[in-house]
């Protein structure tokens, strides 16, 4: 059976791949304009705003990982999942009812911090129901689940684009992302599976809380979470340099900025799909390790080949690096945490966490020493480092080549 009439015919998956798509409309709302909006619209000064995202940071990943444990230890998935998109909602409503500051910082520091937890949730409820057919299968699913997420977003910029053209006030976007928001809150509480449309083994861990938070901090999962952090720096490097580059060369203008990014996002669609086959020659720690090189070598020729038509290629580099590795470390971390797939989501906010504070060192670090090339330098060097760390971590115990489903 093919991956797509596998989610088509299982409701869980296809709750988990819609809940994708929801969450791509709403983030391409609201994240590439919420600076505008605070410092522009909203009158927040620059230190208020970073203040802002520094407390909404953290949140994000309080929340993530006590939400994720808990629906561990008690199996209540449902309730917290609710919960998590009334949040999203309610502050999104703030900012579209009376965009003040008050209402910006309960939206961007508490509310849609706490929303976000839905990510790593709704990967936890695709792993349950995911055929046990091997972990190939299990991630040709997880790719394809999320990328309905990247269609959506991008998608959704193009609209933007457009929308901005004709004169739409930026504040408009908080009204789309509450209709994405409001969907998706619908969504979840009439078809999220409880009693007896649950059809997997959703055993509670029965831990306490402490020691379900202790384990995520064994050496065997700090370790690879601290590599993976390193090597995702490279995506918050490639977003800060991308603009800066573009802005420093006679040949390029905002408009190339958008199209590069564009079709980074648009190799990642079939790439999210298609990658997870190669399962079935090799394993998940070498493809990782292999698209994390291919990344960071797109961020080192990144300055190097801005006015050149080189350029372009770096494109498909930086869609075949990042796809690799955006989509086989959800399987990863779901085969590192076994039976803990809420743990295992959210792993993915402490390692955005981790790949947040390494890529400001490196920023800072690369323009004292000598500017953007050396950036480019420092972080194609970290990510490299981080490819052959976890490829030596987990040489001795690559899993064997697992079965892939048909496409």
């Amino acid at each position: 059976m093919s991956v797509f009439a596998q989610i088509a015919r299982s409701p869980a998956l296809r709750l988990a791949a819609l809940a994708m798509v929801f969450l791509g409309l709403q983030n391409a709302s609201i994240a590439p304009y919420v600076s505008l909006v605070a410092i522009e619209k909203v009158g927040l000064t620059e230190s208020a705003f970073a203040l802002v995202l520094a407390v909404g940071a953290v949140i994000a990943v309080v929340s993530a990982v006590l939400f994720g444990v808990i629906g561990d230890q008690t199996g209540r998935r449902r309730g917290i999942a609710i919960f998590t998109a009334i949040a999203s909602v309610i502050g999104i409503v703030l900012m579209v009812i009376n965009p003040t500051p008050l209402a910006l910082v309960l939206c961007h520091a508490i509310l849609l911090p706490l929303g976000s937890s839905l990510y790593g949730q709704s990967f936890a409820l695709a792993r349950l129901a995911s055929p046990t057919s091997g972990a190939g299968g299990q991630d040709s699913i997880l790719g394809t689940v999320r990328a309905g997420m990247s269609i959506t977003f991008m998608a959704m910029l193009m609209f933007w684009t457009y929308a901005f053209g004709t004169g739409l006030d930026v504040l408009w976007t908080y009204s789309a992302a509450l209709i994405a928001a409001t969907s998706l809150a619908l969504l979840i509480a009439l078809q999220w599976p409880s009693g007896s449309k649950v059809t997997w083994d959703d055993r509670p861990s029965g831990l306490p809380l402490r020691q379900s938070l202790t384990e995520l901090a064994r050496p065997a999962v700090a370790i690879r979470l601290f590599i993976l952090g390193a090597i995702s720096s490279s995506f918050l490097i490639y977003f800060i340099l991308i603009g800066l580059v573009f802005a420093q060369s006679p040949n390029r203008d905002a408009s190339d900025v958008a199209l590069y990014v564009g079709l980074v996002a648009g190799w990642e669609v079939p790439l999210l799909i298609l990658i997870p086959r190669l399962l079935a020659y090799t394993s998940r720690t070498v493809l990782i390790a292999a698209g994390s090189a291919l990344y960071g070598l797109h961020i080192l020729f990144l300055p190097i080949w801005v006015d050149t038509a080189w350029l372009w290629l770096g494109t498909l580099i930086a869609g075949l690096g990042g796809t690799a590795f955006i989509g086989l470390t959800i399987g990863y971390y779901q085969d590192l945490l076994q039976d803990r797939p809420g743990a295992a989501g959210a792993m993915l906010a402490l390692q955005k966490l981790v790949a947040d504070l390494m890529a400001a060192g490196i920023f800072a670090a690369g323009v004292a020493l000598g500017g953007y090339i050396v950036v480019s330098v420092f972080s194609f060097s970290l990510t490299i480092l981080g490819a052959l760390a976890i490829w030596a971590v987990d040489r001795y115990a690559a899993p064997k080549a697992p079965a892939v489903l048909k496409m």
